[in-house]
This record gives structure tokens, sequence and C-alpha cells, in this order.
């Protein structure tokens, strides 16, 4: 079982029988990649386009600062909750119907949030691109499993892929400062609209799709205990920034979450069509694979998070400016998953590229916690940034790669979920988590430094960035165990070109 994904096509031999399996490639597969590839980067810097522009929207609307963190939130609640349900739904009714109604979805709630005259309208138009995300996201992975099956296509092809999971936060950062700055914070949302119309009529297109498998039933109990689960433990976690990690509502959502997941464990055990086939989580490979996922994006969540603060807050940056600030980041990581790991995942083992990734960005993190009010840009920023998008573009590729190699075609869609899910999570829990533990240090530092009311923005100035540098240690920790998961669970070995 350990070395499951490595023998995938020595398990799955006896399909090559079948007349799907004896075709040719589809000549037009790599255009039918740009589509999945842009659909996948709508998805990923939605999650931090806003970001930018919420001080904005947030003007326009009246939001409250209680309220405001809903922007952000209720995107991530119903992506990451909804996700296993999305890749479900794929395997049902197949991929490439899956995907665009993902799309056309994803492009309505994006007008109506475009179009919000309220934060209520806002919010619920967030939860609804989250929803559509959810069903996108993982029909999107899915199709490029099934479409790109020889090793040595399947690593540029994850290449790809991993660079925009990376690198799409960082743009959505840009894009949303220059949106924000040149046109409208309702851009934002805008944006999405002609970049879905052109996914939608690329897929009809370009991409082809076997049926849905009939025998795949949705599985009610499962969605209400996993989806229920997640998002409580992922609003308790947002809830405990203002509330306080010993508030009774907080304490009732992270043990009630927690409750409902171990619930969803012991009923996929014996349900007749589960959410999750346990036999997924059997592979020591795909397990190592989500942990690392999960806790890596803790660390990068919480760098955008701090690091958007502190150009802005801190340095003075224009939101323009703040976005091109992390450009470096995003070339980096493209650059290391493109030209690096895609280059070597047929010739080495996948962990020999994780685990290096990871203490690449435990580094680059590292370094951020030494930043003051006064730090620059060149010296202390760019180097931290060019590091740990290294270390990313190292983990990525083989991440999408090795934990989606192997499995049983019915089974596509809710393993790709299963990545999707690791990686919202992780970042809606980071964020959380981070902000809560940032703004706690933040305000002992003050506390206890304020002993002259004169030097009062002195000291503010020097205690948020206390909160930050204090996080962000905790986001290194977050990067060396997703190391320590690598090197421990992931023993694939590389699938080269030709093998059987």
């Amino acid at each position: 079982m350990s070395d499951s994904i490595s023998t995938g096509a020595t398990r799955t031999a006896p399909a090559s029988h079948s007349p799907a399996a004896v075709e040719a490639p589809d000549p037009r597969r790599w255009w039918g990649l740009v589509i999945i590839a842009l659909a996948q980067l709508m998805v990923v810097l939605d999650a931090t386009i806003v970001n930018i522009a919420l001080p904005s929207a947030q003007t326009d609307l009246g939001m409250t600062d209680g309220n405001r963190q809903w922007v952000i939130t209720a995107y991530t609640l119903a992506f990451g909750g909804l996700l296993l349900l999305g890749g479900r739904v794929a395997d049902l009714v197949g991929r490439k119907r899956t995907f665009m109604i993902g799309l056309v979805g994803f492009a309505l709630a994006s007008a109506v949030g475009g179009a919000a005259t309220g934060s209520g309208m806002l919010f619920s138009a967030r939860a609804a691109q989250g929803v559509f995300g959810a069903l996108l996201a993982p029909s999107a992975l899915s199709l490029m499993t099934t479409t790109f099956t020889d090793p040595r296509e399947r690593g540029k092809a994850f290449g790809i892929y991993g660079a925009l999971a990376g690198a799409g936060g960082a743009v959505g950062l840009l894009l949303g400062g220059i949106l924000t700055s040149y046109l409208n914070w309702r851009w934002c949302l805008y944006v999405n609209i002609p970049i879905a119309i052109i996914a939608v009529i690329g897929a009809k297109i370009l991409l082809h799709d076997r049926p849905g498998h009939k025998d795949v039933r949705l599985d009610v109990p499962g969605v209400i205990l996993g989806c229920g689960g997640l998002v409580a433990i992922v609003y308790g976690f947002s809830e405990a920034e203002p509330r306080g990690w010993s508030d009774s509502l907080v304490v009732s959502l992270l043990i009630g979450g927690v409750a409902a997941l171990v619930a969803f464990l012991l009923w996929q055990a014996r349900a007749k069509s589960p959410l999750l086939p346990l036999r997924i989580l059997r592979d020591r490979n795909r397990v190592g694979c989500f942990l690392t996922m999960g806790l890596a994006t803790i660390g990068m969540f919480g760098l955008f998070l701090f690091m958007t603060y502190y150009l802005q807050g801190i340095l003075g940056y224009s939101p323009v400016k703040t976005g091109l600030a992390f450009l470096p980041m995003s070339v980096a990581i493209i650059f290391g998953s493109t030209q690096v790991s895609a280059r070597l995942l047929p010739r080495v083992q996948a962990r020999a590229l994780m685990v290096p990734g990871m203490l690449l960005a435990a580094c680059g993190l590292l370094i951020l916690t030494r930043l003051d009010v006064d730090s620059a840009y060149a010296t202390h920023i760019l180097p931290a940034e060019l590091i740990m998008g290294l270390g990313m573009g190292l983990t990525f590729m083989p991440v999408f790669s090795t934990a989606t190699h192997g499995v049983r075609p019915q089974d596509a869609g809710v393993t790709s979920a299963m990545v999707n899910t690791s990686q919202q999570v992780g970042g809606s829990l980071g964020t959380a988590l981070l902000n809560t533990i940032a703004t706690s240090a933040t305000s002992t530092y003050i506390a206890s430094h304020l002993t002259d009311p004169s030097k009062r923005a002195e000291v503010v100035a020097s205690g948020v960035v206390h909160g930050y540098t204090h996080a962000i240690g905790y986001a290194v920790i977050a990067m060396l165990l997703a190391g320590c998961a690598a090197a421990l669970l992931v023993n694939a070995k590389p699938v080269r070109h030709g093998a059987h």
C-alpha cells in the first residue's frame, strides 16, 4: 500500500484493453489545459483579490469592522466546506458538465457581488462564488488527471497547474491593487465574468469527458457531517479573533466541528456510496500530500495576510505597489514548479522535492520574523519572497501530481476535491488562527510598552509589527510540520515515461 501511487500503472493495467485506454491522446489537450488553468486561476485568485479592495468596499457599503471579514470568510467557508460534495457531483454527472456549470454559476455570482448595494448582498454573492467554486475546482483537476496520463506530459501539465495554485494568490493581490486603484473595487468581482465566458466557450470546444458514473450516489448524511464539520471549524477559528478562544460559541463550534468530522469518518466506513471512500485515505502517499498541502497553505496565507497589512499600513505602499511587491514571489513559484519540479519529478521521488521545498519556505518565513518598522523591502522582504516562492513551487506540483496519480476513475473527482479541500481549509484556518495570534501578541506588546502617551503612535506601530512577526513564527512551524509529513508519509517512486 505504501507504494500504491508509484505502482498505479500496475494496478490499473487491465484497463489498458478498454477502448478508452487505447485511444490516441487528444491533439488539442494542451489547449484544453489552457482552459482548465484559466478556470483554476480564477478560483484561486478570488481567495485573495478582494483583500486589497476590502477597505474601499467597506467604506462604500458601510460595513462595520466586525463584519467586514465575511467578505473573505463567506467565500472560504462555502468553498472549503463543499469541495468534497463538488468532487462527488463531478463523478456522478460528468466532469465537463460540472466544470461548465461551475463556470456559469461563478460568473453570475460575481456579477451580483459586483453590483452589491449592501453588505448582505455582497456576503451572499461571495458565498455563492464559493459554492460554484466547489464544483469548478475538483472537476478541473480531475479533468487534468484523466487527460494527461503519460508521465512526461503529466509532469509538464501539473507543473503549470501547481504554479497557478501557488502563484494565483499573489496574482490576485496584484490584480486587486490595479483594479481598485484605476477602476473600482467592484471590478475585482466583475473581472471574473469575461474569464468565465472564455473558459465556457473553450470547454465546450476543447474538453472531452466520459459520461458520469451511474453507480455513484450522493451520500447525504456524509454531506451534512463532513461539510458541517468543516464549516463549524473554519467558522470557529474565524470567530476566535473577535470573541476570544474561551468564548462559548467558539468552543462549541470547534468541539462540534471535530465531533462531526469523527462521526463523518465513522459513517464513511459503513456508507454504501461514501462521500469520501476511505480507500483514498489508506494510501499513505495521498494522506501525506493532503497534510503537506494543508500545513503549507497555513503558512502561505499567513504571509499574504500580514505582508499586505505591513506593506500598506507600516511602509505606506499603495494598493498597486503592494501587489507589485508580491510579484517576485509569483515568479519564483512559477519557476520552481515549471522549471525545477516538472523536470525532476519523473526522475526523483516526490518527497525529494517536497521536503527541500518546505525547508526553503520555512527559511523564507524565518527571515520575515526579523522585520521591524524600518525594514527595507530589498534587504528583508524580497529575499524572503524569493526563497519562499521557490520552496512553494518545488512543493505544489508534486503534491498535485502524486495525490491524483493512479486513482480509480470513479474516485478522480473526490480525490481532486481532497487536494483542493486541504489547500482551502488550510488557508482558512491559517488566516483565522494566525490573525488571532498576531492580534493577541500586539495587544500584549502595547500594554507592556506604552508607558509614555506621547509615543503612542510609535509603540502601536512596533506592536503591530511584533504581532505579525510573532504569528509568522508559528507559520514557520507549520512549514516544518509540512516537511515532516512529506518526509514520513510520501514514498512514491518516480513514474518514468513508458513504465508499466
